[in-house]
Protein backbone atom coordinates (compact mmCIF):
# COMPACT_ATOMS: atom_id res chain seq x y z
CA UNK A 1 0.00 0.00 0.00
CA UNK A 2 1.46 3.00 -0.67
CA UNK A 3 1.63 5.76 1.72
CA UNK A 4 -1.33 8.46 3.09
CA UNK A 5 -1.33 12.43 2.06
CA UNK A 6 -1.14 14.55 4.96
CA UNK A 7 -4.16 13.93 7.59
CA UNK A 8 -5.96 17.18 8.81
CA UNK A 9 -6.23 15.07 12.08
CA UNK A 10 -5.09 11.97 13.41
CA UNK A 11 -7.35 8.64 14.08
CA UNK A 12 -6.84 9.03 18.35
CA UNK A 13 -8.44 12.57 18.10
CA UNK A 14 -11.94 10.81 16.14
CA UNK A 15 -11.36 8.03 18.46
CA UNK A 16 -11.69 9.84 21.98
CA UNK A 17 -14.85 11.45 20.22
CA UNK A 18 -16.53 8.03 19.12
CA UNK A 19 -15.40 6.53 22.67
CA UNK A 20 -17.21 9.21 24.51
CA UNK A 21 -20.08 9.06 22.57
CA UNK A 22 -20.40 5.23 23.31
CA UNK A 23 -19.95 5.82 26.83
CA UNK A 24 -23.23 8.16 26.55
CA UNK A 25 -24.89 5.58 25.03
CA UNK A 26 -23.79 2.81 27.39
CA UNK A 27 -25.03 5.33 30.18
CA UNK A 28 -28.34 5.86 28.16
CA UNK A 29 -28.84 2.18 28.21
CA UNK A 30 -27.51 0.88 31.37
CA UNK A 31 -29.73 3.57 33.13
CA UNK A 32 -32.53 2.20 31.05
CA UNK A 33 -31.61 -1.74 32.36
CA UNK A 34 -31.11 -0.53 35.83
CA UNK A 35 -34.71 1.14 35.49
CA UNK A 36 -36.15 -2.34 34.39
CA UNK A 37 -33.99 -4.29 36.94
CA UNK A 38 -35.36 -2.41 39.60
CA UNK A 39 -38.95 -2.82 38.38
CA UNK A 40 -38.84 -6.18 38.48
CA UNK A 41 -37.72 -5.98 42.02
CA UNK A 42 -40.44 -3.63 43.15
CA UNK A 43 -42.95 -6.28 42.16
CA UNK A 44 -41.77 -8.42 44.69
CA UNK A 45 -42.10 -5.59 47.37
CA UNK A 46 -45.01 -5.31 49.55
CA UNK A 47 -47.20 -2.51 49.35
CA UNK A 48 -49.21 -0.60 52.69
CA UNK A 49 -51.62 0.57 49.91
CA UNK A 50 -53.12 -2.32 48.62
CA UNK A 51 -56.53 -2.34 47.01
CA UNK A 52 -58.73 -5.07 48.30
CA UNK A 53 -60.54 -7.57 45.66
CA UNK A 54 -62.56 -10.16 47.02
CA UNK A 55 -63.14 -12.72 44.62
CA UNK A 56 -66.74 -15.00 44.91
CA UNK A 57 -68.18 -18.04 43.32
CA UNK A 58 -69.07 -16.43 40.48
CA UNK A 59 -67.79 -12.47 40.49
CA UNK A 60 -65.21 -10.33 42.19
CA UNK A 61 -66.02 -7.12 44.33
CA UNK A 62 -65.10 -4.99 43.02
CA UNK A 63 -65.33 -6.05 39.61
CA UNK A 64 -64.69 -2.49 37.70
CA UNK A 65 -61.35 -0.38 39.05
CA UNK A 66 -59.69 2.41 38.47
CA UNK A 67 -56.29 3.18 39.45
CA UNK A 68 -53.79 6.02 38.26
CA UNK A 69 -50.91 4.36 36.47
CA UNK A 70 -47.65 3.48 38.17
CA UNK A 71 -47.23 0.88 40.75
CA UNK A 72 -49.87 -0.71 42.47
CA UNK A 73 -50.66 -2.97 44.94
CA UNK A 74 -53.74 -5.47 44.92
CA UNK A 75 -54.68 -7.90 47.78
CA UNK A 76 -56.70 -11.00 46.17
CA UNK A 77 -59.28 -12.56 49.50
CA UNK A 78 -60.51 -15.74 47.94
CA UNK A 79 -64.13 -15.83 49.16
CA UNK A 80 -64.74 -18.59 46.85
CA UNK A 81 -64.84 -22.77 48.22
CA UNK A 82 -61.99 -23.67 45.31
CA UNK A 83 -57.92 -22.46 44.09
CA UNK A 84 -58.76 -19.95 41.93
CA UNK A 85 -56.36 -17.00 39.80
CA UNK A 86 -56.60 -13.61 38.86
CA UNK A 87 -54.79 -12.05 35.92
CA UNK A 88 -54.56 -8.58 34.66
CA UNK A 89 -54.86 -8.41 30.42
CA UNK A 90 -53.53 -6.24 28.23
CA UNK A 91 -55.40 -7.77 25.44
CA UNK A 92 -54.53 -11.66 24.95
CA UNK A 93 -51.39 -10.88 26.97
CA UNK A 94 -50.95 -11.22 30.56
CA UNK A 95 -49.41 -8.33 32.73
CA UNK A 96 -49.61 -9.55 36.04
CA UNK A 97 -51.64 -12.53 37.81
CA UNK A 98 -51.81 -14.35 40.83
CA UNK A 99 -52.51 -18.20 40.06
CA UNK A 100 -53.47 -21.06 42.74
CA UNK A 101 -54.89 -18.86 45.76
CA UNK A 102 -56.20 -21.06 48.03
CA UNK A 103 -60.02 -20.97 49.42
CA UNK A 104 -59.95 -18.16 52.42
CA UNK A 105 -56.56 -17.16 52.13
CA UNK A 106 -55.05 -14.07 50.28
CA UNK A 107 -52.50 -12.95 47.95
CA UNK A 108 -51.05 -9.60 46.91
CA UNK A 109 -50.11 -8.78 43.13
CA UNK A 110 -47.80 -5.80 42.72
CA UNK A 111 -47.92 -4.28 39.14
CA UNK A 112 -46.26 -1.38 37.29
CA UNK A 113 -49.11 -0.14 35.23
CA UNK A 114 -48.71 2.18 32.14
CA UNK A 115 -52.16 3.89 31.25
CA UNK A 116 -55.05 2.65 29.50
CA UNK A 117 -58.02 0.08 29.86
CA UNK A 118 -57.05 -3.64 30.42
CA UNK A 119 -59.38 -6.68 31.56
CA UNK A 120 -59.29 -9.01 34.52
CA UNK A 121 -60.16 -12.27 35.06
CA UNK A 122 -61.88 -13.42 38.03
CA UNK A 123 -61.80 -17.10 39.51
CA UNK A 124 -63.75 -19.16 37.24
CA UNK A 125 -62.94 -18.88 33.15
CA UNK A 126 -67.12 -18.69 33.21
CA UNK A 127 -67.42 -15.60 35.35
CA UNK A 128 -67.86 -12.02 33.83
CA UNK A 129 -64.19 -10.27 33.44
CA UNK A 130 -63.44 -7.15 35.49
CA UNK A 131 -62.18 -4.11 33.86
CA UNK A 132 -59.72 -2.04 35.37
CA UNK A 133 -58.91 1.70 34.04
CA UNK A 134 -55.49 3.04 34.46
CA UNK A 135 -55.30 7.08 34.49
CA UNK A 136 -52.70 8.77 33.13
CA UNK A 137 -50.09 10.82 36.02
CA UNK A 138 -47.14 13.06 35.10
CA UNK A 139 -45.09 10.42 36.25
CA UNK A 140 -45.90 8.18 33.68
CA UNK A 141 -46.09 10.53 31.35
CA UNK A 142 -42.28 11.12 32.21
CA UNK A 143 -41.04 7.42 32.58
CA UNK A 144 -42.83 6.21 29.27
CA UNK A 145 -40.73 8.53 27.00
CA UNK A 146 -37.66 7.70 29.02
CA UNK A 147 -37.77 4.01 30.60
CA UNK A 148 -39.05 1.36 29.36
CA UNK A 149 -39.76 -2.24 30.88
CA UNK A 150 -37.12 -5.28 30.58
CA UNK A 151 -39.24 -6.56 27.40
CA UNK A 152 -37.83 -3.60 25.41
CA UNK A 153 -34.57 -4.72 25.40
CA UNK A 154 -36.03 -8.26 23.69
CA UNK A 155 -35.69 -7.12 20.43
CA UNK A 156 -31.98 -5.36 20.50
CA UNK A 157 -30.63 -8.61 21.73
CA UNK A 158 -32.28 -10.78 19.68
CA UNK A 159 -30.85 -9.16 16.44
CA UNK A 160 -27.45 -8.66 18.09
CA UNK A 161 -27.58 -12.05 18.00
CA UNK A 162 -28.94 -12.40 14.49
CA UNK A 163 -25.40 -10.03 14.04
CA UNK A 164 -22.96 -12.67 16.01
CA UNK A 165 -24.58 -15.41 13.64
CA UNK A 166 -24.17 -13.85 10.47
CA UNK A 167 -20.77 -12.71 11.14
CA UNK A 168 -19.48 -15.60 13.00
CA UNK A 169 -20.46 -17.59 9.83
CA UNK A 170 -18.64 -14.63 7.46
CA UNK A 171 -15.15 -15.02 9.60
CA UNK A 172 -15.32 -18.61 9.23
CA UNK A 173 -15.80 -18.23 5.44
CA UNK A 174 -12.87 -15.99 5.64
CA UNK A 175 -10.89 -18.24 7.51
CA UNK A 176 -11.28 -21.09 5.50
CA UNK A 177 -10.51 -19.20 2.29
CA UNK A 178 -7.13 -18.05 4.51
CA UNK A 179 -6.44 -21.68 4.81
CA UNK A 180 -6.95 -22.77 1.61
CA UNK A 181 -4.73 -20.42 -0.05
CA UNK A 182 -1.57 -21.17 2.63
CA UNK A 183 -2.33 -24.99 1.71
CA UNK A 184 -2.56 -24.67 -1.84
CA UNK A 185 0.85 -22.72 -1.37
CA UNK A 186 0.31 -19.39 -3.03
CA UNK A 187 1.69 -16.32 -0.42
CA UNK A 188 0.21 -13.25 -2.05
CA UNK A 189 -3.57 -14.70 -2.06
CA UNK A 190 -2.73 -15.56 1.57
CA UNK A 191 -1.90 -12.16 2.43
CA UNK A 192 -4.95 -10.54 0.88
CA UNK A 193 -6.85 -13.09 2.30
CA UNK A 194 -5.44 -12.61 5.89
CA UNK A 195 -6.72 -9.02 5.87
CA UNK A 196 -10.59 -10.17 4.96
CA UNK A 197 -9.95 -12.74 7.78
CA UNK A 198 -8.75 -10.49 9.97
CA UNK A 199 -11.66 -7.61 9.64
CA UNK A 200 -14.08 -10.39 9.88
CA UNK A 201 -12.39 -11.06 13.10
CA UNK A 202 -12.64 -7.47 13.98
CA UNK A 203 -16.42 -7.28 14.22
CA UNK A 204 -16.94 -10.21 16.09
CA UNK A 205 -14.05 -8.85 18.61
CA UNK A 206 -15.93 -7.01 21.39
CA UNK A 207 -18.53 -10.21 22.09
CA UNK A 208 -15.54 -12.07 21.61
CA UNK A 209 -13.61 -11.00 24.42
CA UNK A 210 -15.73 -11.54 26.48
CA UNK A 211 -13.96 -15.60 25.89
CA UNK A 212 -10.67 -15.52 27.54
CA UNK A 213 -9.46 -18.42 26.68
CA UNK A 214 -10.54 -19.25 23.51
CA UNK A 215 -9.84 -15.14 22.22
CA UNK A 216 -6.40 -15.93 23.74
CA UNK A 217 -6.37 -18.72 21.19
CA UNK A 218 -7.17 -17.37 18.16
CA UNK A 219 -5.67 -13.69 19.35
CA UNK A 220 -3.08 -13.46 21.52
CA UNK A 221 0.41 -11.29 20.14
CA UNK A 222 3.59 -13.32 20.66
CA UNK A 223 4.48 -10.79 23.71
CA UNK A 224 2.46 -13.19 25.50
CA UNK A 225 4.23 -16.10 25.07
CA UNK A 226 7.97 -16.88 26.96
CA UNK A 227 9.52 -17.15 23.80
CA UNK A 228 7.65 -15.16 21.64
CA UNK A 229 7.66 -15.89 17.80
CA UNK A 230 9.37 -18.87 18.46
CA UNK A 231 7.32 -19.86 21.24
CA UNK A 232 5.75 -23.65 20.31
CA UNK A 233 2.76 -22.37 21.91
CA UNK A 234 2.07 -18.97 19.63
CA UNK A 235 -0.88 -19.52 17.06
CA UNK A 236 -4.17 -18.22 15.65
CA UNK A 237 -4.39 -14.80 13.72
CA UNK A 238 -0.80 -13.49 14.84
CA UNK A 239 1.22 -16.89 14.07
CA UNK A 240 -0.22 -16.49 10.65
CA UNK A 241 0.77 -13.04 9.97
CA UNK A 242 3.87 -13.15 11.83
CA UNK A 243 4.46 -16.05 8.58
CA UNK A 244 2.60 -14.50 5.88
CA UNK A 245 4.36 -10.63 6.45
CA UNK A 246 7.25 -10.51 8.77
CA UNK A 247 8.93 -14.32 7.02
CA UNK A 248 7.18 -14.17 4.01
CA UNK A 249 6.83 -17.99 4.33
CA UNK A 250 4.28 -20.28 4.38
CA UNK A 251 6.27 -22.98 5.67
CA UNK A 252 4.55 -24.24 8.85
CA UNK A 253 1.38 -22.57 8.49
CA UNK A 254 -1.06 -25.08 7.11
CA UNK A 255 -1.89 -26.44 10.69
CA UNK A 256 -1.83 -23.13 12.08
CA UNK A 257 -4.30 -22.43 9.88
CA UNK A 258 -5.90 -25.40 10.08
CA UNK A 259 -6.36 -25.29 14.17
CA UNK A 260 -7.95 -21.12 13.82
CA UNK A 261 -11.03 -22.98 11.41
CA UNK A 262 -11.69 -25.24 14.04
CA UNK A 263 -11.18 -22.59 17.11
CA UNK A 264 -13.27 -19.52 14.75
CA UNK A 265 -16.10 -22.17 14.56
CA UNK A 266 -16.26 -23.16 18.07
CA UNK A 267 -15.95 -18.93 18.33
CA UNK A 268 -18.86 -18.81 16.81
CA UNK A 269 -20.73 -21.78 18.11
CA UNK A 270 -19.74 -20.38 22.05
CA UNK A 271 -20.96 -16.57 20.94
CA UNK A 272 -24.59 -17.85 20.28
CA UNK A 273 -24.68 -19.67 23.72
CA UNK A 274 -23.64 -17.10 25.95
CA UNK A 275 -25.94 -14.78 27.17
CA UNK A 276 -25.86 -11.12 27.06
CA UNK A 277 -27.46 -9.15 29.33
CA UNK A 278 -28.66 -5.84 28.14
CA UNK A 279 -26.35 -3.68 29.75
CA UNK A 280 -23.46 -5.35 28.17
CA UNK A 281 -24.39 -5.07 24.79
CA UNK A 282 -23.54 -1.81 24.59
CA UNK A 283 -20.63 -2.00 27.32
CA UNK A 284 -18.45 -4.27 25.24
CA UNK A 285 -18.32 -2.32 22.19
CA UNK A 286 -17.04 1.12 24.92
CA UNK A 287 -14.63 -1.51 25.87
CA UNK A 288 -13.17 -2.06 22.89
CA UNK A 289 -13.03 1.45 21.53
CA UNK A 290 -11.36 2.14 25.08
CA UNK A 291 -8.57 0.24 24.38
CA UNK A 292 -8.56 1.09 20.70
CA UNK A 293 -7.75 4.76 22.15
CA UNK A 294 -5.58 4.20 24.97
CA UNK A 295 -3.32 1.72 23.29
CA UNK A 296 -4.03 0.40 20.09
CA UNK A 297 -3.88 3.33 18.21
CA UNK A 298 -1.32 4.54 19.75
CA UNK A 299 1.22 1.25 19.94
CA UNK A 300 0.26 -0.20 15.97
CA UNK A 301 1.76 -3.42 18.05
CA UNK A 302 -1.94 -5.01 17.58
CA UNK A 303 -1.14 -5.82 13.56
CA UNK A 304 2.85 -5.51 14.02
CA UNK A 305 3.64 -7.21 10.98
CA UNK A 306 1.11 -6.93 8.18
CA UNK A 307 0.85 -2.71 9.80
CA UNK A 308 -3.60 -3.24 8.54
CA UNK A 309 -4.86 -1.90 12.44
CA UNK A 310 -6.85 0.88 10.49
CA UNK A 311 -8.45 -2.18 8.53
CA UNK A 312 -9.34 -3.43 12.32
CA UNK A 313 -10.45 -0.12 13.64
CA UNK A 314 -12.93 0.07 10.94
CA UNK A 315 -14.27 -3.05 11.43
CA UNK A 316 -14.55 -2.56 15.35
CA UNK A 317 -16.50 1.35 14.31
CA UNK A 318 -18.89 -0.93 12.04
CA UNK A 319 -20.10 -2.85 15.53
CA UNK A 320 -20.44 0.16 17.32
CA UNK A 321 -22.60 1.48 14.79
CA UNK A 322 -24.88 -1.42 14.79
CA UNK A 323 -24.97 -1.39 18.58
CA UNK A 324 -26.25 2.36 18.35
CA UNK A 325 -28.57 1.57 15.80
CA UNK A 326 -29.89 -1.39 17.79
CA UNK A 327 -30.56 0.88 20.77
CA UNK A 328 -31.82 3.48 18.49
CA UNK A 329 -35.57 3.08 19.37
CA UNK A 330 -34.73 2.87 23.18
CA UNK A 331 -32.55 6.12 22.99
CA UNK A 332 -35.07 8.05 21.15
CA UNK A 333 -37.20 7.58 23.90
CA UNK A 334 -34.76 7.98 27.32
CA UNK A 335 -31.52 10.15 25.77
CA UNK A 336 -32.66 12.17 22.00
CA UNK A 337 -31.10 14.77 22.78
CA UNK A 338 -28.12 12.66 23.03
CA UNK A 339 -28.02 10.74 20.10
CA UNK A 340 -27.27 13.54 17.49
CA UNK A 341 -23.90 13.77 19.69
CA UNK A 342 -23.80 10.26 19.90
CA UNK A 343 -24.34 9.56 15.98
CA UNK A 344 -21.71 12.89 15.25
CA UNK A 345 -19.06 11.43 17.27
CA UNK A 346 -19.31 8.07 15.31
CA UNK A 347 -19.20 9.83 12.44
CA UNK A 348 -16.22 12.05 12.47
CA UNK A 349 -14.11 8.53 13.48
CA UNK A 350 -15.12 7.34 9.88
CA UNK A 351 -14.71 10.39 8.32
CA UNK A 352 -11.03 10.23 10.12
CA UNK A 353 -10.23 6.55 8.76
CA UNK A 354 -11.78 7.13 5.40
CA UNK A 355 -8.53 9.94 5.21
CA UNK A 356 -6.62 7.04 5.66
CA UNK A 357 -7.50 5.90 2.60
CA UNK A 358 -5.81 5.72 -0.73
CA UNK A 359 -7.81 4.74 -3.79
CA UNK A 360 -10.05 3.19 -1.30
CA UNK A 361 -8.15 0.84 0.85
CA UNK A 362 -6.09 1.57 4.05
CA UNK A 363 -2.78 2.96 3.88
CA UNK A 364 -0.66 1.12 6.64
CA UNK A 365 -0.15 1.90 10.10
CA UNK A 366 3.43 2.28 9.73
CA UNK A 367 3.23 4.94 7.92
CA UNK A 368 0.92 7.00 10.40
CA UNK A 369 3.27 9.21 12.59
CA UNK A 370 3.78 8.95 16.10
CA UNK A 371 2.84 12.50 16.26
CA UNK A 372 -0.07 11.92 14.36
CA UNK A 373 -0.99 8.52 16.94
CA UNK A 374 -0.67 11.02 19.71
CA UNK A 375 -2.49 14.06 18.82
Amino acid sequence: MSNPTPQPAPPSRALRWAVAGSVVVMIAAGGLFYYASQLAAAKRQTNHNEIAVTIHSHACEPNALTVPAGRASFRIINRSDRAVEWEILDGVLVVEERENIAPGLSQVINANLLPGDYAITCGLLSNPRGTLHVTPTAESDALAKAKPSMVAFIGPLSEFRVYLSSQGSALIKAVSALQQAIEAGDLARAQTLYVSAREAYQRLAPASQRLAELDNTINARADYFEKREQDAAFSGFHRLEYGLFQQHDLNGLAPVAQRLVTDVTQLKQQLLTQSLPPEQLVSIVVRNLNSLADVRAASGEEERYSHVDLNGFAANLEVAHKVVDLMRPLLTQSAADLLPKVDKALDAFDAELDGFKVDGQFSRYDSVTADQRKQ
